[in-house]
């Protein structure tokens, strides 16, 4: 089985430089990278757009912008204009996609904070478009909405992204966080119609978690009904990667390259098992 379709954030190998990730991302025949903006600080957006194109690597996504609410508004044009530059660096690695983990702002209403993300995308929109770079919103679990995201459905994320009714706007689906929910097959189908499913991210969710942020699971080791999800986004017409996305301290600490060895492998008993 070719693993053309898997892409790996550079989060999920975190030890590794970004040449030492699309090395050996490269030698494991992965087709896409998605790159986290970390990853590129040590060489620059020009330097890394480079040795990104000469990898022959799919550069899929760009993580990540957002962080729109406060009730500060100089604050919130801050937010704008960091976003402005995110977009630019999405351009110079050639990601078509910049991923929005949208913020919240404990000191006011979920409502009012959604509000403000809306009008933050807009306001950064005009320059998505010039620079031919998406804009997907990424709804997260609900118990990051104090400070993390206050989009936290992915029905929210489809009401934002129809209400700004532009196609460099759409959906992020990233099964961590949306596996829980009740609608999520009506709620995929919806976007996927629309047009708006712009990215689909897998991994597992561990049981008993220990830390709900630094304790992802690989897929297969967890609650998630990752086939039935897959299922979900492929009849919605999603036929992009499927970007493996894990925060992990235990795996983190492990030899990298034995790591890398688990995903693929993880992700091939996925695949399998989704297709029979």
């Amino acid at each position: 089985m070719t693993l053309d379709q898997l892409c790996l954030h550079t989060i999920t190998t975190k030890p590794w430089s970004l040449e030492e990730a699309i090395d050996h991302y490269q030698s494991a025949g992965v087709g896409g990278i998605s790159v986290w903006q970390n990853a590129i600080e040590a060489m620059g957006a020009e330097a890394a757009g480079r040795r990104l194109r000469a990898s022959g690597l799919d550069v899929v996504s760009y993580v990540r912008g957002g962080f729109f609410p406060s009730v500060e508004s100089k604050a919130r044009q801050q937010a704008i204009d960091d976003n402005k530059r995110l977009l630019d660096e999405a351009a110079a690695i050639g990601a078509p996609l910049l991923v929005l983990v949208c913020g919240a702002e404990p000191r006011q209403p979920l409502s009012e904070s959604r509000k403000q993300i809306q009008t933050g995308i807009e306001a950064v929109l005009p320059h998505a478009k010039e620079l031919g770079v998406r804009l997907g919103i990424e709804p997260l679990h609900p118990m990051y909405a104090d400070t993390r995201s206050a989009v936290n459905t992915l029905g929210q994320a489809n009401d934002m992204a129809e209400a700004i009714d532009h196609d460099h706007v759409g959906v992020v689906v990233d099964v961590y966080h949306l596996w829980w929910d009740p609608e999520l097959e009506q709620q995929i189908r919806r976007c996927g119609t629309a047009g708006h499913l712009f990215a689909y991210h897998i991994c597992d969710w561990r049981v008993p978690t220990t830390d709900l942020l630094l304790d992802r699971e690989l897929m297969g080791e967890g609650c998630i009904p990752l086939s039935q999800i897959r299922q979900w986004v492929r009849d919605a017409g999603f036929q992009g990667y499927e970007e493996v996305e894990v925060f992990s301290s235990r795996y983190w600490e492990m030899d990298q390259q034995e790591f890398l060895n688990k995903i693929t492998k993880a992700y091939q008993d996925y695949v399998h098992k989704a297709k029979r």
